[in-house]
């Protein structure tokens, strides 16, 4: 059966999206074919659909890197017709056709069983960022973030891996510190769970020394260059900073001297190739943890006719939360 699709084409050096009908035959090769219900934007969406970074190499493409569906057909025994399914990284929507579509087909491996109690719609608004945060929580937890040790920094608050790190660290009981350079979004964050609102101008010049005082016991960052580096020198006697964006520059102006003095760690989160069975700790924990009356809150649903429009918003920073997409509407 033919199905929609944004189908990206490479015309005269620029990248043209279309809503096109696509026959099930122009699949790419796979085990598994998925029912798409949602997707969701991403950075790494914004860029792919501006043209930006050379992550598509092949056109015409469908891109999106995350989707929830239900199996349609499965080669595999271990999926059957109807289980319900997400797919988030693997570089699904960049070197192979992606969630922007009614249908996809991709391998048994890279598919995750929906845990119980999760909606197509609800994994959407959580999504790779959100993925993303949560995976960033567990690794401060491994290297001993507790609750009550001191004040959480989430740098890129209002985005989508920020917002739900707010939210998160809020749940778990941390004071979380909310940077942002939107003041205006006080009252967002606040709902999220953030105790303070730090501006982002706070953090964003190079440091002048290698050691700041001590102000966090742990951080999640989504905006690395100067920031990370500032951050690195305001921790804590051996806490940590989990780095998982680089929106504000990839570059890291910054001296050994805080993990040889205060034995910090620079933690690195990859949500894209992480393996399966952290995977679906990840989500098991999203489950359990996720404050979802929130996430309602932070996130809206759109078209998929509306995502040319909202992609280079996001590179911006002009997307406030989560966007989830219908790829039926």
């Amino acid at each position: 059966m033919p199905f929609r699709a944004l189908m990206l084409h490479e015309e005269g050096g620029k990248v043209v999206p279309r809503l096109e009908t696509v026959a099930e035959e122009r699949l790419p090769p796979g085990e598994v074919t998925v029912a798409i219900e949602y997707s969701t934007l991403n950075y790494k969406d914004g860029m792919i659909l501006n043209g930006i970074g050379r992550l598509v190499r092949q056109y015409p493409h469908v891109p999106g890197i995350d989707f929830a569906g239900t199996v349609e057909q499965s080669e595999p025994s271990e999926f059957k017709p109807g289980d319900p399914v997400l797919l988030t990284g693997w570089r699904v929507g960049e070197v192979q056709w992606g969630g922007y579509a009614e249908k996809a087909r991709v391998k048994a491996a890279q598919l995750v069983r929906r845990p119980d109690g999760l909606g197509a719609r609800e994994a959407m608004a959580i999504g790779t960022a959100g993925f993303t945060a949560m995976l960033a929580v567990m690794a401060l937890e491994r290297h001993g973030l507790e609750t009550g040790a001191g004040d959480v920094l989430v740098t890129g608050a209002a985005g989508g891996v920020g917002s739900v790190a707010v939210a998160l660290l809020a749940r778990l009981g941390h004071r979380v510190v909310a940077s942002t350079g939107r003041a205006q979004l006080r009252d967002y964050l606040t709902e999220l769970g953030a105790a303070e609102l730090l501006d982002r101008a706070a953090l964003a010049q190079k440091p002048s020394r290698p050691l700041d005082s001590e102000r966090w016991a742990g951080a999640v960052d989504a905006v690395g260059g100067a920031t990370l580096a500032t951050i690195l020198t305001q921790l804590k006697y051996r806490s940590s900073v989990a780095a998982c964006g680089l929106a504000g520059g990839s570059d890291l102006p910054a001296t050994v001297i805080p993990f040889l003095l205060r034995g910090v760690n620079l933690l690195g989160i990859d949500s894209v190739m992480c393996p399966q069975a952290e995977r679906l700790e990840a989500w098991n924990r999203v489950v359990r943890d996720m404050p979802f009356d929130r996430l309602a809150r932070i996130s809206r649903t759109v078209p998929l006719s509306a995502l040319p429009e909202l992609a280079p918003r996001i590179l911006a920073g002009e997307v406030q939360g989560r966007i989830v997409v219908d790829v039926k509407a």
